[in-house]
């Protein structure tokens, strides 16, 4: 709910538990007077103090005598720059006469009924929502500013996003654009960011606000591996269950920055949107530049309250689903038991196994196409390699359905080989700048996403690819960082648009493969998490979660994961042992219960496993279809904090209603005269009684309070998993 008091002139956003306000002061300056817990029917601009702060000057229509009003001591919706604010700005924007000057300054607001949409960027949807939009002006350039404010109730979110129009007569160079600007009154809290690399992405780390400007992003051109485009700040005591926290992700799967100031008066501005390093996006007269989207929680509840809010309103407000009410199928890729050697037979085979162990979708994976039988040569050549596969996907997909399965294909098609007809044939259609050499990663290039006739035709190949058979679901890579970032497409003064249009060009094909085929799943990869981002999601609805499959790494991997995104989305399959990232060898039961943690299939070669391995497989399928709906759509509770307990690791899913729960233990490694645990569980309902397993019934209360006695596990990575049903 949205509410304007012409009285008082402030701006309210009400979710079901949250308060969001603002107000244009009497020099026009838009004002942040509150997040936080639920109020009704308050004018919070009275909370803000004015006072004469050496070295924060005043703006000029206050004249000489006034010094207690300054820019650079006021909480603002989204800062200026140059113009007496010294803290982080939302925005800079380069002049015609070379100034970088943007005072905003209060021009209307709207409320509407639904939400804003973004051109050409991923967005939340419903027709539930409220949408504010208000005019900032900038009365020297002409500049302005529409901040738009999306708000769910039900879900306590609010979005955010901006457009910056250039209304004067001259052109505007934007150096910079944030998304968001969140001003809090007082410092005393933690920035819990989430980072890694490859292979071991998204481990949160937390460290209380120190003075000065604390932040992470992202220069690869992707969200990264390395840092996550999702941070939450918390007061120090902040915890599981309890406390104040805000938690921001920005829809945005390239370069970003999240910056947190602490300032010297003892407050706190967050601000993220594109990363500033190599923008500059040239502002005709009279044309509008769209920030992304940025999605915002306030939980009153703790960390596990703020992670609910994202995973259902990722659910239902962001993923556009083909599967959406239905499970989603387990399958099964070829990669670790054929690599790039194969045909069709071999292909089938592997499929008529694991079809038979209740397998629904066979994945072809790298190798079935252009001259590709390493991964030195072929990219950027959509065509079947027909010595492999006769017939080509013609022959090959009816003997694949014929097992009652479906079929899926790996697709990089952002990436170019240097030995592929692609690449002897546009050599410029690589990013890199004339005269030097490019660098390479997996040895392969970037073809230039921001040039529409490159985006083309790889859409016209894949097109006649997948219109030569049904294809129910095709998995998109991308397996380096972006360098040489130079475009032969725009002028030496525009280059500082590519990563931006980079971004933008991928969106449009993720856009046109969702428009043409509609019904196909589709799955995002960037060598396994270097693209999980809230704006990935708007098209691919799952994304493989990391390239390591080690059932012990992904604990903290797919735990870090959840602060924010579902375990609906999360890319999670059962693998080899030895793992091949780390060697280890846990249970094949233990790789189950952790891949059940997600969306759920295999990566290994069948035919290798043993009569008890494969009973095990047909057993831990069965056991995902009838939970999938409960670990798709239930809320996750994280009982057990991984990164710090090196006893075991403990997650639960409940259903909605509170009537089913589906809890999931792992062990570490073993010791000797373990302590007698018991396992205190959450989200239940305290009144009713369950029945665990099919055997013994504790009450609700009993569960949450007392706990569940766990067994005295032999051996290291045990795993165990309770499925809990209400009997009353």
């Amino acid at each position: 709910m949205i509410v304007y008091d012409k009285g008082n002139g402030t701006y309210t956003l009400h979710t079901r538990r949250t308060t969001y306000q603002m107000k244009a002061d009497a020099h026009g300056v838009l004002l942040h007077t509150y997040y936080g817990p639920r109020l009704d029917g308050e004018d919070l601009s009275r909370l803000i103090q004015y006072a004469d702060r050496g070295f924060s000057g005043s703006p000029n229509e206050l004249g000489r005598t006034d010094r207690t009003y300054s820019l650079d001591t006021l909480p603002q919706e989204y800062s200026t720059c140059g113009v007496g604010d010294f803290r982080l700005p939302s925005a800079e924007a380069e002049q015609a006469d070379g100034s970088l000057l943007l005072d905003l300054r209060f021009a209307g607001g709207e409320i509407r009924a639904g939400k804003y949409a973004l051109e050409g960027l991923p967005a939340f949807f419903g027709d539930s929502w409220e949408t504010l939009s208000v005019r900032l002006r900038d009365p020297h350039s002409g500049m302005e500013a529409e901040l738009l404010y999306g708000v769910d109730e039900e879900d306590d979110l609010i979005t955010r996003a901006v457009r910056l129009i250039n209304r004067g007569k001259e052109t505007v160079r934007l150096r910079r654009v944030m998304s968001f600007c969140l001003d809090f009154r007082g410092a005393d809290m933690d920035l819990i960011t989430f980072d890694g690399g490859h292979v071991r992405e998204r481990r949160p780390a937390r460290a209380p606000l120190r003075p000065g400007v604390q932040s992470v992003g992202s220069l690869r051109g992707t969200s990264s591996h390395q840092h996550n485009p999702f941070v939450i700040l918390c007061g120090h005591d902040t915890g599981e269950d309890h406390g104040l926290c805000y938690g921001a992700a920005l829809l945005y799967s390239g370069g970003f920055l999240a910056s947190a100031e602490r300032s010297q008066f003892e407050d706190c501005r967050l601000v993220m949107g594109i990363h500033p390093h190599h923008f500059c996006w040239t502002l005709a007269p009279g044309e509008t530049f769209t920030a992304p989207e940025a999605a915002l929680v306030c939980s009153p509840d703790g960390l596990a309250g703020m992670t609910r809010c994202f995973h259902r309103a990722i659910r239902e407000r962001l993923l556009r689903d083909p599967c959406r009410g239905r499970r989603r199928p387990v399958l099964i890729n070829n990669w670790e038991a054929t690599e790039f050697h194969f045909d069709a037979d071999r292909l089938v085979g592997i499929a008529r196994e694991a079809a038979s162990l209740g397998v629904e979708l066979f994945v072809m994976d790298d190798g079935w196409f252009g001259s590709r039988d390493s991964d030195m040569s072929g990219l950027g050549d959509w065509t079947v390699n027909e010595k492999k596969l006769p017939g080509g996907l013609e022959a090959l997909v009816p003997r694949i359905k014929a097992l009652g399965m479906q079929f899926g294909l790996w697709i990089e098609p952002e990436m170019v080989s240097e030995d592929s007809e692609l690449y002897r044939t546009h050599p410029d259609w690589a990013l890199g700048a004339p005269g030097r050499p490019q660098a390479r990663g997996r040895a392969q290039l970037v073809l230039d996403f921001s040039r529409r006739e490159v985006r083309d035709h790889i859409y016209e190949a894949l097109r006649r690819v997948l219109d030569s058979a049904e294809v129910d679901y095709i998995k998109w890579d991308m397996n380096r960082s972006l360098s040489d970032v130079w475009s032969a497409a725009l002028p030496a003064d525009r280059q500082g648009e590519v990563y931006h249009r980079y971004v933008l060009g991928v969106y449009d094909m993720l856009e046109r493969l969702h428009r043409d085929y509609p019904a196909m799943l589709m799955e995002g990869c960037s060598g396994g998490g270097g693209r999980f981002d809230a704006g990935m999601l708007y098209y691919t609805p799952q994304i493989w979660c990391s390239d390591n499959t080690d059932a012990i790494d992904r604990l903290t991997i797919q735990c870090g994961t959840a602060f924010c995104y579902p375990a609906g989305t999360i890319g999670a399959h059962v693998s080899a042992v030895p793992n091949a990232q780390t060697g280890r060898c846990t249970p094949m039961e233990t790789r189950g219960v952790v891949a059940m943690c997600g969306t759920f299939g295999y990566e290994l070669d069948l035919s290798r496993c043993t009569p008890e391995e494969k009973e095990t497989v047909r057993r831990q399928v069965q056991t995902y279809k009838d939970r999938a709906r409960l670990i798709q759509e239930g809320d996750y509770y994280r009982l057990t904090d991984p990164f710090y307990e090196e006893r075991y690791a403990a997650w639960e899913h409940v259903s909605p209603d509170r009537r089913e729960a589906l809890v999931s233990l792992v062990t570490g490694s073993a010791r000797a005269a373990m302590p007698f645990l018991a396992l205190r569980l959450k989200g239940l309902d305290p009144a009713r009684r369950y029945r665990v397993n099919g055997g013994e019934l504790f009450g609700g209360a009993a569960l949450m309070y007392a706990g569940y006695p766990l067994p005295l596990f032999q051996g290291d990575y045990q795993a165990v998993q309770l499925y809990l049903e209400a009997v009353d």
